[in-house]
């Protein structure tokens, strides 16, 4: 068997309506699709839930359940904020910095723009507190054939110290080597 595709990524959220007002509003996502129920179909527990599908554009769809008879929403304290979050990509990094404007013109805290040699992003947090980037994309062919080439070797030796392998120290230098990094 091979995957095809990521049919939805689901979340929860505060507030069904308060959600997809925010993401139509600030990243322009269709809302596709509101399922309703008094019991949940997987388990059959009465637990009344709104679930929300938003368009997050190339077939990818982001989905949110609110739950209003659950404990208020939390997230793990022992994981830093800066790990979980959700990352979409946009076309340009022309893109990205008026993406940026435009939030924080709303009152929208933005981190960044952030430099990750094939791409650089910005990060936020929507109405519920989840973290958000939108990345776009720097990297050259040689730059992810490199990576590409080095890839399980770093996992292997991540593995065995849990210490950052060096195989692609290169992309934290400021200015690359003449064919170092590829064209």
């Amino acid at each position: 068997m091979k995957i095809s595709k990521i049919h939805h990524v689901a979340y929860r959220c505060k507030d069904a309506k308060q959600t997809v007002d925010w993401y139509v509003k600030h990243l322009n996502m269709d809302f596709v699709l509101a399922i309703a129920e008094d019991q949940v179909p997987s388990t059959h527990t009465p637990d009344p839930y709104m679930h929300l599908f938003l368009d997050a554009g190339g077939g990818n769809i982001l989905a949110f359940f609110e739950i209003p008879n659950s404990p208020p929403m939390g997230r793990d304290p022992n994981t830093p904020d800066w790990v979980q979050h959700i990352a979409f990509e946009v076309d340009s990094p022309a893109t990205l910095e008026a993406t940026q404007a435009r939030l924080e013109a709303a009152g929208i805290p933005v981190v960044g723009p952030t430099d990750h040699t094939l791409f650089k992003s910005i990060y936020f947090f929507d109405p519920n507190g989840h973290r958000l980037e939108l990345a776009a994309n720097t990297g050259t062919p040689g730059m992810h054939q490199r990576l590409d080439e080095v890839k399980w070797d770093m996992l292997e030796e991540w593995s065995r110290t849990k210490r950052a392998p060096k195989h692609a120290a290169w992309m934290h230098e400021k200015e690359f080597a003449p064919g170092t990094a590829g064209e």
